[in-house]
């Protein structure tokens, strides 16, 4: 992957703010979108599995195996991204946005007709996906699919401020991990209101989010190919 400068020194195209907030967008947009459609949270696995043991525990068989295949999907997800960064090393990145439109756009083209499967095991996949390629912004450990480790570092870092003898930079990804946890609330209330209003045509939204991504990904490599 092509790299370029920011401040202090070279960093990777798909660790910018600019591709990781638009990341974090699409990630609270299919989040609201799945749990309002199929019940189930396509990044937040963790609340999958405590719905799964509550239903369980209380001999609701139906209502805990539910939450059974978002999970296992999101498992797939996690191996195809293994996958990826094993055969396409640099590449990796761009292809598995690539991937994750391809998904969306036959989830949303199979919803219709298959909308558990297409939906549930589909969404989950992309979920995956995206959570295990892109997991730095700027070289620090990030996540675009869900906010709790993004807000742990928002308040270190503010705290440390606060009291004084902050790391350099320290301001910075304050800020930064605030946009996070900011923009993945405004993807989730987005895909509150698209599903909610335009459901046939809900998902185009995050398609479009991670076009630019993808070619914001690419547009290093176009330029060096000229």
């Amino acid at each position: 992957m092509s790299t370029f400068d920011v401040a202090a020194g070279a960093i990777r195209r798909d660790e910018t703010v600019e591709i990781v907030l638009l990341l974090a967008f699409a990630g609270g947009y299919i989040d609201a979108y799945t749990w309002i459609i199929h019940g189930v949270l396509a990044n937040a696995q963790t609340a999958n599995v405590i719905f799964l043991w509550v239903h369980a525990m209380g001999g609701e068989w139906a209502k805990a195996l539910h939450f059974v295949p978002p999970i296992l999907a999101f498992a797939v997800g996690i191996v195809i991204a293994a996958w990826l960064r094993r055969v396409a090393a640099e590449r990796a990145s761009a292809l598995s946005v690539l991937l994750e439109i391809l998904f969306l756009i036959t989830i949303g083209i199979l919803h219709n007709r298959l909308p558990d499967l297409a939906g549930t095991l589909g969404i989950s996949m992309v979920a995956a996906i995206q959570a295990a390629m892109f997991v730095k912004v700027e070289g620090t450990m990030c996540s675009t699919v869900m906010i709790t480790g993004n807000m742990r570092q928002f308040i270190e870092n503010l705290f440390a401020i606060v009291c004084g003898g902050a790391p350099l930079g320290s301001l910075r990804k304050s800020v930064i991990f605030y946009a996070l946890c900011a923009v993945f609330g405004c993807g989730a209330a987005a895909g509150a209101f698209a599903t909610k209003t335009i459901p046939d045509l809900a998902l185009g939204i995050p398609v479009v989010a991670l076009l630019i991504v993808l070619l914001r990904c690419e547009a290093p490599r176009s330029q060096e190919g000229k």
